[in-house]
């Protein structure tokens, strides 16, 4: 039987609801569509927010046979056989790989996928949850446009949930509208498993549907924006027992165990840095192991590194040093550096008083006397830690 949510998906923008700010009139999506323009895209943001439903539009719209994807269990192979399918079978048509889950793709692969993309063989369209910064080679983040997709709101997903065309007393859809979390695909499943399950849609039959069958829902990570802030937060709060619990959930939850490390290799510059400099090489560690050992095995060094750095001591001087510093750059350019500390490579150099008066240990170093510093910007602080001057 044909799954709900693909009978009501949208066939055209005109039916497509949420995302305003990409395929409103005028926005860069809808221009492509309306222009017909072929190019490689990344669609990156929550889970249930239209990135399948506007890949297809987009197919559609500049007349491309469309192939499906995801890269949880596509190969090499996959992408082969759809390059090497005789153009004439085609009949003129582009073909567009939908790549769902890219950044579940390793660099091996997405290393393969980048000359049919860089050729023009293939046009690409990938979907994510995560950062592609982080998740896309740089060459192949390089050749595509990334569009980010926001969650849907309350009033966007009681039009979705309307459009089943399902009896349900309006209590019973607010519910679930802002049970969902911005994420259409809950909804409609919800709708859909609630009516198999009593044949008759309300408030409290939802909630039953919810307690049965939407634990297994959620152990497939759909939650994990919202986990993640919380599972930082309680590190941040020196909360070790919440962090655990929060980590705890996440595995449980199928989320990508790297994704947890990598914010955890973050989390020890920005929020330990300077009380406990050995956090970063321990958090680096615990990624390492991740990736070399990987699950079932890592969950016990992510619990180690958690416990770690939720009860370290915190220090965020040297992350909001580096920002101020960084703000002065935007706002000050290329400010000319002390002759005293450019490199004098040349006689003629020396002669023009590169690097005169440089002392590898000033007496006062950042005093206004012994900055290093330019001109404008002597004197200032930007490193300010408690109980140093």
């Amino acid at each position: 039987m044909e799954p709900l949510a693909n009978k009501i998906r949208p066939k055209s923008l005109k039916e497509f609801v949420g995302q305003e700010h990409l395929v409103g009139a005028g926005k860069p999506l809808r221009k492509a569509i309306e222009d017909k323009h072929l190019f490689s895209y990344l669609l990156w943001g929550p889970p249930g927010t239209g990135k399948t439903t506007i890949a297809r539009i987009y197919a559609q719209a500049v007349n491309a046979r469309i192939y499906e994807l995801s890269a949880v269990s596509a190969g090499k192979d996959d992408i082969r056989k759809i390059v090497e399918e005789p153009d004439t079978l085609l009949e003129g048509r582009p073909k567009v790989l939908f790549l769902d889950e890219i950044h579940r793709f390793n660099k091996a692969q997405q290393d393969y996928l980048l000359p049919f993309v860089e050729s023009g063989k293939l046009t690409l369209i990938g979907a994510t949850t995560e950062n592609p910064s982080f998740e896309v080679i740089p060459a192949l983040l390089s050749r595509c446009r990334v569009f980010v997709l926001k969650s849907l709101n309350e009033a966007e997903l009681k039009t979705i949930i309307k459009r089943t065309k399902i009896k349900m007393p309006k209590d019973a859809i607010d519910w679930l509208a802002a049970l969902a979390n911005g994420d259409a695909r809950i909804a409609i499943t919800a709708v859909e498993n609630c009516q198999r399950l009593y044949g008759t849609i309300t408030l409290e039959n939802l909630k039953n549907t919810f307690e049965h069958a939407f634990i297994r829902f959620d152990k497939k990570g759909e939650e994990h924006y919202d986990t993640i802030s919380a599972f930082i937060k309680s590190m941040r709060a020196g909360d070790a027992d919440a962090a655990l619990y929060y980590l705890a959930r996440m595995i449980e939850g199928g989320e990508d165990p790297k994704f947890i490390a990598r914010r955890m290799v973050v989390f020890a510059s920005e929020d330990i840095g300077l009380a406990q400099p050995t956090a970063l090489v321990v958090a680096n560690e615990v990624f390492r192991a991740v990736e070399e050992i990987g699950l079932p095995e890592a969950q016990i060094n992510l619990a180690h590194g958690t416990a770690y750095l939720a009860l370290a001591a915190k220090d965020r001087s040297a992350y909001s040093a580096y920002f101020e510093a960084l703000d002065d750059v935007k706002k000050t350019g290329n400010l000319p550096i002390p002759l005293k500390i450019r490199n004098a490579p040349t006689k003629l150099m020396k002669e023009l008083g590169y690097h005169e008066g440089y002392e590898k240990y000033p007496k006062s170093p950042g005093s206004k006397e012994d900055s290093y510093l330019p001109e404008k910007l002597k004197g200032k602080r930007y490193l300010k830690r408690k109980g140093k001057p």
